[in-house]
C-alpha cells in the first residue's frame, strides 16, 4: 500500500519566519552602526537565505522523509522557502520603508538623485523620478523583493537540490517492501 509523502510546508514557513527574523536584525544592525546599505555588507543577507534554504531542505529530507529525497521534492522544498519568505520579506520591506525608517528611502533617493545629475539627466526629469520615488518607493521596493527573492531562490534550491537529493537504492526500496509486509498474516 503506498503512502502519501508528508507536507514540506510547515518546514518552509518556519524556516522563512527564521529568515525573516534575522533578516530584521542584520537590516537593523546596518542602520545602527550607520554603514552605507549600498556597501558590499548589502550582500550580507544572502549567507542566511542561502543557509536556511538547504537547512529547509536537509530538515525535509532527514525528518520527514527518512532521509531519502528526489530532486523535484528537495528543488521544491527550496523553492516554497524562497516564495514564504520573500513575501514575508516584501511586507517588511513596506512597512521599514514607509513607517518605521522613512528616512532611509530618503537617503537612498538623494544618492539616486546624484547619480541622475551625474548621468545628464534635466532637472525636471529628475524632479519628476524624485516625486515618483517618494511616493512609491517603498512599494516599488517591496515588489521587487517579491519577484527578486523567489527569482534568486529557485537558483538556490536548483543547486541545493542537486547536492542534497538522496534516491533510494533498489535495496532500500527492498528491505521497505519486506518490512512493510506484515508476518503475523
Amino acid at each position: 500500500m503506498a503512502t502519501s509523502k508528508p507536507s514540506s510546508s510547515n518546514i518552509t514557513v518556519k524556516w522563512a519566519v527564521i529568515y525573516l527574523i534575522t533578516s530584521i536584525v542584520i537590516t537593523y544592525i546596518i542602520q545602527l552602526l550607520n554603514l552605507d546599505p549600498n556597501s558590499p555588507v548589502k550582500y550580507l543577507g544572502y549567507i542566511p537565505f542561502i543557509a536556511f534554504l538547504l537547512l529547509a531542505q536537509k530538515e525535509y529530507r532527514d525528518n520527514k522523509l527518512d532521509g531519502f529525497i528526489s530532486f523535484g521534492d528537495a528543488f521544491l522544498t527550496g523553492f516554497l522557502y524562497s516564495v514564504f519568505g520573500g513575501i514575508m520579506l516584501a511586507i517588511f520591506i513596506y512597512i521599514y520603508l514607509s513607517i518605521l525608517s522613512p528616512h532611509v528611502l530618503e537617503t537612498a533617493m538623494e544618492s539616486q538623485r546624484q547619480a541622475f545629475v551625474d548621468k545628464g539627466m534635466s532637472s525636471d526629469q529628475i524632479d519628476q523620478s524624485m516625486e515618483l520615488g517618494k511616493k512609491y518607493g517603498a512599494i516599488f521596493g517591496a515588489v521587487g523583493t517579491l519577484f527578486v527573492i523567489p527569482i534568486f531562490g529557485a537558483i538556490v534550491a536548483l543547486i541545493g537540490a542537486a547536492i542534497l537529493k538522496k534516491e533510494k537504492s533498489v535495496t532500500d526500496i527492498e528491505n521497505d517492501a519486506n518490512t512493510s509486509v506484515d508476518p503475523s498474516v
